[in-house]
């Protein structure tokens, strides 16, 4: 048996390239980004690095910690507390101590002179539109940087490379490199919660990796400053604990590796690494989706091709027994080599994505592939499992082979669905409608998410590809109604030729089914969310002008927030980025981002979706929570847990619809955890003038000297809109990459060997009186009209899915429209028509160099 299947593939070779071209490109993927996913499962162990040379370490718990039945429940905390002046003085007494103050500071770009350069001097500054404004505040001249004193600089620690300490108000000692230009002698002008000032470099220290630092003297510290946000305590650990717990909760001491929990963003390498799992697993997924799906589909046709030689075979004897044991040989020959094939191009390959991901900034810059073997082994043996999988059905259909089909020459396909092959397809798409149906009216919130709108589509396209055979017919009389009636016989011909080839058709159109909704489908639904979200901040913000910082995450000074209250004719809502939790079934800490707002002044600038109560009722007692919160009665308590940690109860004064989810939470100021303003919507008043009232508020800006943009409500709504982020985009490009390469392999391999076994056919056309020329236009309409029935039975597929998305957002209470990724569908599917054409034509063109006698008497 094995040799008679070895035999088959030798002699069949052509049938089986394009599976295992996409075999090898699938289990080497696999391979890849199993490697990388097991470089993801855990972070290599870190030291301190902002605290690495002190030896105790003093600073509030940045974790919201809450008892519950099944244990103790942690969240990350919106704002960490300061250390207590009385605690620092006790632990002073202990040994020598340190205070650490951390606070923003904006430098703005200046030449050596201390002249502050023109903001469109630097290229980036070139850019325009409210988008560009927001992204990135280097474009706008601003460099952000962390400041602290200079006495805690030793405990990292960072020594001098050139100049001296600061060591009177106005000094400063910068960190240097990472992009950098800034040297000694340097004076620039620097924005602090304290205001705006002029600071002289009067030293460098070299860049650590973790932060871009200012370091100023520790008097001028504390006035910027006056909160201790760490303590540095040279004395027993021991003995600084026992002064802590006597003081009271709240409070940690690191020593040791726990020193990092110090550090700036301590779980940021964790958090990205998540985010790379989930790319990479959904990218494999796929990729196994696709491969199992050209393979079947080719292993498929090129038994239907075989029927004479399988009914050949029977008439010698051979029991159905063994011809499905044959086929599925041939199937573990092709698999074994291609899945070894995929093994060395996954372990090439592998480290050359984790740079790809390292470079595009989605993985730390540490990330690297390790020792393991296992995803080696594990797509070596799932590329043969694929294979065997995939050829499986197909032996099934050729051990049905009757011993009469090698009296057929009949070129029309018939019994093109086996009921098996129905009652699957059934199956599967009742599965997925269901699936989607059921979100719809249970939670439509749920068919948004990531995962939802990623796998979901997926039986919906198995379940139409699986009916290819049966719809192709159809589709190819009625795609193809106007060309067959255009003068020529080219039109007539391609449709009577794909209708009639009805295996041969269902095999072309298949991954062309697969990759055009597939691309539909998910770059559909990531921007029509993305106009969705854009839609809900258009709608909700009815503020002529918006107020912001000059850089992302910075707050705005208070006085520049008092002098905006008092500006003529402006209406003036300042608002502040916080986070409440809350407890869900005594189980599970659920955070939600939320807005501490002015209520008199919140109707008078936004409009939130608010479906039970009134915003005006919010005030200090209350809160305006979503439809997503279990508590949604008006009126009802809730027990919340603030930004900074503490617990408090508030009145549900509101409830606004989920949207998209970006419908957060209102409190009021005192509510907001101590966050500082990051926001001022402006209203203009009826009787004052637009013009007027935003000329005050830029004046008002520049005075600050500190980069506050004031925008209008269209561009601040266009800039805080959301996008695809880099990792989304970065995954639905590598998972379309993937399915348009196995879809050109499927192409390709299946036209070549259709348009081999078809060289008799061609043959009589040129007897008949057609030109080579005739015969291979012929060819490519034909391959170009299968392409496009499969793009059409796509395209409807992808429909239903965006539809699906459509009607979660209509009950979501979003009014969106869907956005069609036309351009890139209509790139697939030209590419698509291209590869069949050429796939088509160049096998038919070197048949046709054979005169057409010797072509018509040829025997298979």
């Amino acid at each position: 048996m094995l040799m008679l299947a070895l035999h088959g593939v030798r002699t069949r070779w052509v049938t089986f390239v394009g599976s295992f071209v996409a075999l090898a490109l699938g289990v080497g993927l696999i391979a890849a980004t199993g490697l990388a996913l097991a470089a993801t499962f855990s972070a290599p162990d870190k030291g301190p690095e902002r605290f690495a040379a002190a030896p105790v370490v003093v600073r509030a718990d940045d974790q919201l910690r809450v008892r519950t039945a099944n244990g103790v429940r942690t969240r990350p905390l919106a704002r960490t507390a300061p250390v207590p002046p009385a605690l620092v003085t006790e632990l002073a007494a202990l040994g020598r101590t340190v205070e650490d103050r951390t606070f923003p500071v904006d430098l703005a770009a200046t030449g050596r002179d201390g002249d502050p350069k023109a903001q469109g001097s630097d290229p980036r500054a070139q850019s325009s539109g409210p988008r560009a404004q927001g992204s990135d505040p280097r474009a706008q001249g601003i460099e952000p940087r962390t400041g602290h004193p200079w006495s805690v600089a030793a405990a990292a620690p960072y020594r001098l490379t050139s100049g001296r300490s600061p060591a009177a108000p106005g000094e400063a000692v910068v960190t240097a490199g990472s992009g950098s230009h800034l040297r000694t002698g340097d004076r620039v002008r620097a924005t602090t919660p304290a205001g705006a000032t002029t600071l002289t470099v009067v030293g460098t220290v070299a860049d650590r990796g973790f932060e871009s630092a200012v370091f100023l003297g520790d008097e001028e510290a504390a006035r910027i400053s006056p909160a201790v946000d760490a303590l540095v305590v040279h004395a027993d650990a021991t003995a600084v604990r026992d002064v802590v717990a006597r003081a009271g909760g709240g409070m940690d001491v690191l020593t040791g590796d726990g020193r990092r929990r110090a550090d700036p963003g301590p779980d940021r390498d964790a958090e990205a690494l998540v985010s790379v799992n989930a790319l990479l697993g959904t990218a494999a997924g796929i990729t196994l989706f696709v491969s199992v799906s050209v393979v079947a589909s080719t292993f498929a046709f090129a038994v239907a091709q075989r029927r004479r030689e399988f009914g050949l075979l029977r008439t010698a004897g051979a029991t159905p027994g063994q011809i499905r044991r044959t086929v599925v040989a041939e199937a573990g020959v092709v698999g074994v080599l291609a899945s070894a094939a995929g093994w060395w191009l996954g372990a090439t390959g592998a480290p050359l994505l984790a740079a790809r991901l390292v470079d595009a900034g989605l993985a730390p810059a540490w990330f690297a592939i390790g020792e393991q073997s296992w995803p080696l082994h594990t797509a070596f043996w799932t590329g043969v499992g694929v294979a065997t999988a995939g050829a499986l059905a197909a032996s099934f259909r050729a051990g049905r082979t009757a011993p009469t089909e090698v009296l057929r020459e009949a070129a029309v396909d018939s019994r093109t669905m086996p009921v098996s092959r129905w009652i699957l397809a059934a199956l599967v798409l009742l599965t997925g409608a269901g699936l989607l149906v059921t979100a719809l009216v249970l939670d439509p919130g749920d068919v948004l998410g990531r995962k939802a709108y990623i796998t979901r589509p997926l039986l919906l396209i198995v379940g139409v590809a699986l009916l290819a055979p049966v719809l192709a017919g159809p589709f190819v009389r009625a795609l193809t109604w106007l060309p067959a009636r255009l003068p020529g016989a080219t039109g007539v011909l391609a449709r009577e030729n794909a209708s009639a080839g009805v295996r041969r058709t269902a095999a072309v159109a298949a991954p062309v089914v697969i990759t055009v909704a597939l691309t539909a489908s998910l770059l559909g639904t990531v921007a029509t969310l993305a106009e969705a979200k854009a839609t809900e901040v258009r709608t909700a913000t009815t503020a002529d002008l918006v107020v912001v910082p000059g850089a992302e995450g910075r707050t705005l000074p208070p006085s520049f927030t008092e002098r905006v209250r008092t500006v003529e004719g402006a209406v003036a809502g300042v608002s502040r980025s916080t986070a409440v939790t809350v407890l869900e079934e005594g189980t599970a800490l659920v955070t939600s981002e939320a807005r501490a707002v002015d209520p008199a002044r919140l109707t008078a600038v936004s409009a939130p979706p608010v479906v039970a109560g009134r915003l005006t009722d919010l005030d200090d007692d209350s809160i305006v929570v979503n439809e997503e919160w279990l508590t949604t009665t008006v009126g009802e308590r809730v027990t919340v847990w603030l930004g900074d940690g503490r617990q408090v109860s508030l009145r549900i004064a509101a409830v606004l619809a989920t949207g998209t989810g970006s419908n957060g939470v209102y409190v009021t100021a005192r509510n907001a955890g101590g966050a500082g303003a990051d926001r001022i919507d402006v209203a203009v008043a009826e009787a004052a003038d637009p013009g007027t009232v935003a000329a005050a508020l830029r004046t008002a800006a520049e005075a600050e000297g500190t980069g506050i943009r004031v925008l209008t409500g269209a561009e601040w709504a266009a800039a805080a809109a959301p996008g695809m982020s880099d990792s989304t985009r970065a995954g639905l490009w590598l998972i379309l990459s993937m399915a348009l390469l196995c879809t050109g392999i499927a192409l390709a391999n299946t036209l070549v060997t259709a348009t081999t076994d078809r060289v008799r056919d061609l043959a009589v056309l040129r007897l008949t009186g057609a030109s080579v020329p005739q015969v291979l236009r012929l060819v490519a309409v034909e391959a170009v009209a299968v392409v496009t029935v499969g793009a059409v039975i796509g395209a409807g597929v992808a429909a239903v899915n965006l539809a699906g998305v459509w009607g979660a957002l209509a009950l979501l209470g979003v009014r969106s429209g869907v956005v069609v990724p036309w351009g890139t569908t209509g790139a697939v599917i030209a590419a698509a028509a291209v590869v069949a054409a050429v796939s088509a034509v160049v096998p038919a063109a070197f048949a046709l160099r054979t005169r057409p006698v010797e072509l018509a008497g040829m025997r298979e």
